[in-house]
This record gives structure tokens, sequence and C-alpha cells, in this order.
């Protein structure tokens, strides 16, 4: 068990009364509107589209909050403006958000963010013309790559991938580039690289799109998922794209990663709580257009890795779920 996990469970049994007295403040029909920054993504990408989904849902919740999507490349570069406190929330992948409080890898010092909740699984999909070259991923050495935005989730996953597979460093390596995922799909359409790689919900648009102009062939990386867990521990799953999603004749073995909504230490408890109670009420509506099937759960919530829950987070799940 981490040290995140044991604080997590002992703040979670702490006593209701004493929690439910610190959460006194901002929840309740009167009052200024408190304004909260949400870091997405690119425009069309699945980020957005939930930061655009939860400031409607929060909207037309009657709650004083107001929730102001800010379109971003995603995970690493949302955590920054996080910690430097240019936004108030974020959505992040959770190997990201991990090496963000631990100090490590794209962040030079531990940032000051914690987590509202976990709330779906990003799938790795890396995809290739289905009648090109690349067969596998070690077809892959010496050929360009899509291998998502800078300071992108899908960059961090992609780049840990190659570097498994010895495609990351010498005359082997995959020659990456760093391409947003509509610019990624008109440069595998174009033939400028051979493969994409994305990290995003089940089916992604853009992709199902990219589907029907282009025969595809979805590469399996589940045999990546072990490597990864020892390097960088457990955030990474062996999940899979099923049958019939793209089009595709048999399901396909990947990688799995959450996704986090996280909110900077200093948001007050009762925003936390608020905003919490819209995402848990209108969960449906939020990820109907990130990924297919999926549902929100409080067990699968709290789970957020080494990112320290909110208090405000642990009161609600505590008063709400006991």
């Amino acid at each position: 068990m981490t040290s995140a996990e044991v604080t997590r469970r002992r703040a979670m049994g702490a006593g209701l009364g004493a929690v439910a007295a610190a959460l006194a403040g901002c929840s309740g029909g009167s009052g200024p509107v408190r304004r909260l920054r949400l870091a997405t993504g690119p425009e069309g990408g699945p980020y957005n589209a939930f930061g655009k989904a939860l400031a409607q849902a929060v909207a037309a919740s009657g709650s004083r909050l107001e929730i102001v999507p800010v379109s971003t490349s995603a995970s690493v570069n949302n955590l920054r403006k996080l910690d430097e406190g240019s936004v108030e929330l974020a959505l992040a992948m959770a190997d990201a958000a991990d090496d963000a409080v631990l100090g490590r890898e794209s962040f030079t010092r531990p940032a000051a963010v914690t987590a509202l909740a976990r709330v779906y699984v990003n799938y790795t999909h890396l995809l290739v013309p289905a009648d090109g070259p690349v067969r596998s991923l070690h077809d892959l050495a010496g050929r360009p790559v899509a291998a998502g935005a800078s300071g992108s989730g899908v960059q961090v996953v992609a780049g840990r991938v190659l570097r498994s597979a010895g495609l990351g460093a010498g005359s082997a390596a995959a020659r990456e580039q760093q391409l947003g995922l509509a610019a990624s799909a008109a440069a595998l359409r174009e033939g400028a690289v051979d493969a994409l790689f994305w990290s995003g919900g089940v089916p992604t648009p853009a992709l199902s799109d990219l589907a029907r102009e282009l025969p595809l062939r979805f590469l399996p990386l589940d045999g990546y998922v072990g490597a990864l867990r020892q390097s960088h521990g457990p955030v990474y799953t062996a999940v899979t794209l099923p049958a019939g999603v793209y089009g595709l004749a048999e399901p396909v073995g990947t990688i799995g990663v959450g996704n986090y909504l996280l909110a900077r230490d200093d948001v007050p408890r009762g925003a936390a709580r608020e905003l919490l109670q819209v995402v848990f009420e209108r969960w449906s509506d939020l990820l109907r257009e990130v990924t297919a099937g999926a549902r929100l759960e409080p067990r699968f919530a709290i789970s957020t890795g080494q990112v320290p829950l909110h208090p405000g987070a642990i009161g609600y799940y505590r008063s709400v779920y006991g």
C-alpha cells in the first residue's frame, strides 16, 4: 500500500461530524458565484468535450459555481498550470499526475495538486494503415510516428511504450513527431507518418472518422503492461479495444491509463464537494462524449494512485457513501 493510499484511507475513516463542520462556506443558494477555471485539452478532443459538458451541467444545476473550460495541450501542460495557479481545476492522465506529485520525469519538483475523482480510463491506441508495412511495434524502428502533442499525456505513454520496446534511442529509434490528434490523423492519412499513438476513450470520434476513410490496423500493446508497471507503477492496466469499434473484426489488447479530475489544494472544500455532487449526478452525460459504456462509481473514483484526495472530496465521499 502506498503512502497516498494510507493517507486516503485514514482520512476517509475520520468522523463524519468533523468533516462536515470543515465543509461550511461555499455551498448553498446564496452568496457570490465562485469561478473555477478548468484546464482541459485541445479543441475537439475528449478532455475539451468533458470540460464543456461539466461547465453546462454545473450551470444547469443551480450551483453557485461557474466552471470555465480552458483549452490546452492536455495532461502535462494542465498539471503545470494547476501547480502555478493559472487554473483551479484540471484533467490529466494518471501517469502524468503521479509524475507531478512525485516530481519526476517532466516535473523538476513535486507539484501541489490533489484529486477530486478518477473519472474514466483512457485506452492506448496504436494504429497504422492496414495495407502498410508495419505489422508490429518493432516494425516502427526508424519510421516516423505521430506520438502526441508536446505537453500531452499521449506523449508520455507513447514515449514509454517505445522505450520499453527498445525504440526510444539510437539507430533503432522511432522518429517521434509531436502532433495533436487532428494533425496526427491528417499525417497518417497523407502518409507523412507510418503510425499514430493516441490515448483516449473508446470510440474516439476522430479515429472512427479516420477508420471510415482509411483501412486501419490496430497493434496490440498489452504485452508491455508488465514492463510499464515495473518501471512506473500500477497506473497502467491491461484493457481491450472491443470487436466492432473502429470496424475491428476481433478484440485488440492494449494499455489502460486512468484520467483524474484534479484541483489545487486551496480550492475551498465546499466548492469541491459541490462540484462532485454534480459530477456524480450527471456522470452519464459527462462521459457520453468521451467513452462508451463507462460508469462512475465511488470505489473507482477514489483510486487516485499517488495523488492525494482533496479534503473536500474526502468529505463528499464520506458523507454520501459512508
